[in-house]
Formats: structure tokens, C-alpha cells, sequence
């Protein structure tokens, strides 16, 4: 499994010392600082991808193309000391989802739009998932027509590596996982594993539509394939991995030399699930929602400390923006959120599919957010506050691993989660 993170972190050394990478899927400032502390703690590198829906040629819902996410990354490499040859960046279910509301052949040409700018701008490692239905598509699509469509996709990439002078090409993964990305938006019993069959018929029928577009040289870089291991998370509980009942799907990279399996939805999985699954061949850890939920932990435990300490009228009132503001605003969640008024209330701040995420950036939020920092950082935290309402954090604290500063208690509660995935991941 250390080849795989060898080819696509090109660092051999680093790669040693680990049996798989984490993939943090984060646009936000502070989740990404947090994960290039770990990896500078840990000198290993650090893979981030950005979805199709969250940058894309016209903006995406995070307002960045992908050559301002490049350089988005960049600045907070440069702001944390995080050495720019050990950032792997990724573009994740890069294909027409976006557009899955126009016809198959337009769709296509936005899809290939995106690979191009994406790949343009230096993102290594690319995940082709073309297996969304368009408009004018039959209601299933077949294996050979998500696998043309992903080849097609395939060659733009080559050719625009090519075009820019990429020294290295991008390396790829394919196929996708069940349900969709993102966390369910439906209760969940248990999580049906992908069968070891479809995983190979998957591999075999992406390797003739690569072959038939003349992509051998591409295929020797499909490195991981996105497969369900029977893990998920909904509303408000998670389906935990069990490895017995993927026994079966990790047999199968005996029969893929150079392949691991890339798991997605792995958020809330216990640390010893996340290690089981590197264990299994699932190398590749996706984690998205999972470090938000954690980032507005922290940001509402300040919210309750700030209670304590600063006189009401002079408070941020950050919990109270952000509801007023997903309610004014409830496009974002409330084709997600069912039940009663309650329950909605409940959801919106405590979901696990956190879509609190997408109000980050608005400009009250974040102005309440700025001035909450500022509250906190102008009169210091109590450590014995902390203790109350960030407990790991007060021993961390105590143990002189980190400051009482809000920022240094928004990074070591983010970092309470990815450091779960970097001991996963370790050899």
C-alpha cells in the first residue's frame, strides 16, 4: 500500500511510514490549517480534495475555480510553513454531476470542462465518476457507458496535462460509491458492502474503455477504486465498518496488482474502524463533514464560554446568527431535513451531514464568527472554562500541547478528528 501513497505524494520516505492516506475534503480555512499541522507533526504529506459541486470552472458553491483553490491551498501552505512538494491535491467525483439536469451530451461537455481545468491547474490526483444519470439518460446507466464516459474524461485530462507541461501526470481513481457522496439523507439500518464481483467487473470494463480510447499508458495510474465497504452515516447515526462482511471485497486487490480500494463517508467511524479499513486495503480515507461537525463544536463551545465572560450585549451571539441565517436562507438544507419544527431546529445545528458547513462564509456568520475570536483573544480563556466545555482540549492544555487561544482550541478540536485518520494510516 506504500506505493500507492508513493505515487501520489512522490515522497518515498514519507511514504514508509505510512500504510494509507487520509484525503481531507475541506474547503474551509481552518479544517485544512489543522490538517497541515498534523502532517507537519507527523512529516508526512497531506492529501486535499475539493468536490465537483464545491469548485468548478464557473465557481462552485465555495465561489473558487479550480486555479483559486490551487492558490487558495497554497496561501495557507505558505501562512503555516507547510512545504508546497508534500500537498497532494485532488479533485473528487469530478464528472457531469453537477449537471445531471441537462442532456447526456451537453452535461459531458461541461464535465469536460471541468477535468480540463482542474487537471490545468495541478491537481494530481483525479477521481472520474461519470456513473450520475443526465437527463435524457435510460434510468440505469450501464457499466459501459459510465466507463466510456469516464475514459473520454480520462484522455481530456491527458491532454491537458500535456497542453501545461505537467511533469507529473495525474494519477486516477475510479468507479463510486453507494449511496451518494455526502452522507444519506435517509435513515439507515445497515449499508449493503459492493460484491467482490462488481468490483472486478468494474475494474475490467473501465480497463477495455481505456484500452479502446488508446489510454494504456493512463491506466498504469489508476491507483484506487472507489468501492462501498459497508460504511455510512445519516442524520443522526453512523454504520459502523465491520471487516467480516467485507472480507470478501478486500480478497479482491489480490487480483488488482497496483490498486487499493478508496473509501468515501468514512466520517464518525471509530479509530479502530479506520484502522481496520487501511488494514483491509481500504488505503484511502475520504473525510469531509466529519471535521466541520467538529469545527462547529468548537466554535459553540467558545459561544458558551464567551456566555460566561463577556456581558450579553457586547457577545457575538454566533448561535443565534447562524440559525436566524439557515433560516432566511434554507436552500441548503431543508430538501434534507425533515420531521417536525423541532426536529428541523435539532438537525440544522447537529446533523451529521453537518450542512451548517455551507454558512461559514456568509458575511453575518462571519462577522459574528470574527468577532467572537476577538471577544475570547481580548480577555483570554479560563482554563477552567475549557474544562467544561472542550475537556479533551483542557488536558491538551494542561499538558502545555497547546494554548488557551481560540484559534489554538479551534485547531486541536479539528485536529482530534484527523488525528484519528493519520494513526490509521500509519505503518
Amino acid at each position: 500500500m506504500t506505493d500507492i501513497v508513493t505515487r501520489l505524494s512522490g515522497d518515498a520516505n514519507a511514504a514508509r511510514r505510512l500504510k494509507g492516506i487520509y484525503s481531507i475534503c475541506s474547503a474551509h480555512p481552518w479544517v485544512i490549517e489543522a490538517g497541515m499541522m498534523q502532517a507537519l507533526d507527523d512529516d508526512t504529506p497531506l492529501l486535499i480534495e475539493s468536490t465537483s459541486n464545491q469548485v468548478d470552472q464557473y465557481g462552485g458553491y465555495t465561489g473558487m475555480k479550480p486555479a483559486d483553490f490551487v492558490r487558495f491551498v497554497l496561501g495557507l501552505a505558505e501562512r503555516m510553513g507547510f512545504p508546497h512538494e508534500r500537498l497532494i491535491l485532488g479533485g473528487d467525483h469530478l464528472g457531469p454531476n453537477a449537471w445531471r439536469d441537462l442532456p447526456g451530451s451537453e452535461a459531458m461537455q461541461r464535465a469536460d470542462a471541468l477535468i480540463d481545468a482542474y487537471v490545468a491547474a495541478g491537481f494530481r490526483k483525479i477521481h472520474l465518476d461519470a456513473s450520475m444519470r443526465c437527463a435524457d439518460d435510460p434510468p440505469r446507466l450501464s457499466d459501459e457507458i459510465v466507463a466510456e464516459r469516464a475514459a473520454r474524461l480520462c484522455a481530456v485530462a491527458e491532454a491537458a496535462a500535456a497542453r501545461v507541461g505537467l511533469g507529473d501526470r495525474p494519477v486516477y481513481v475510479i468507479g463510486t460509491e453507494v449511496p451518494v457522496p455526502g452522507g444519506a439523507s435517509d435513515e439507515l439500518a445497515s449499508v449493503e458492502v459492493t460484491h467482490a464481483s462488481a468490483a472486478l467487473e468494474t475494474v475490467a470494463v473501465h480497463r477495455r474503455a481505456w484500452q479502446t480510447h488508446g489510454l494504456e499508458a493512463a491506466w498504469e495510474r489508476v491507483v484506487g477504486l472507489v468501492v462501498q465497504p459497508g460504511v455510512e452515516f445519516d442524520h443522526t447515526k453512523v454504520v459502523d465498518y465491520d471487516a467480516a462482511r467485507a472480507s470478501g471485497l478486500s480478497d479482491v486487490l489480490a487480483k488488482l496488482p497496483g490498486m487499493v480500494f478508496e473509501a468515501h463517508s468514512t466520517d464518525y467511524q471509530t479509530p479502530e474502524a479506520l484502522a481496520a479499513l487501511v488494514n483491509d486495503g481500504f488505503a484511502i480515507l475520504k473525510v469531509g463533514p466529519g471535521t466541520t461537525f467538529a469545527l462547529r463544536e468548537a466554535l459553540y463551545a467558545l459561544v458558551d464560554i464567551e456566555s460566561e465572560l463577556i456581558a450579553p450585549q457586547a457577545c457575538s451571539h454566533l448561535r443565534d446568527v447562524v440559525e436566524r441565517v439557515m433560516l432566511e436562507q434554507p436552500n441548503k438544507w431543508n430538501a434534507y431535513y425533515h420531521g417536525s419544527e423541532d426536529e428541523q431546529r435539532l438537525l440544522r445545528t447537529y446533523s451529521y451531514s453537518d450542512r451548517v458547513r455551507y454558512y461559514w462564509t456568509d458575511p453575518a456568520i462571519s462577522e459574528a464568527t470574527r468577532k467572537l475570536i476577538a471577544n475570547l483573544s481580548a480577555i483570554g480563556v479560563r482554563e477552567n472554562l475549557i474544562s467544561q466545555t472542550m475537556p479533551q482540549q483542557y488536558w491538551k492544555l494542561r499538558r502545555n500541547e497547546i494554548d488557551a487561544t481560540p484559534m489554538s482550541l479551534i485547531h486541536s478540536k479539528v485536529r482530534d478528528v484527523i488525528g484519528m485518520y493519520a494513526a490509521a494510516c500509519r505503518a
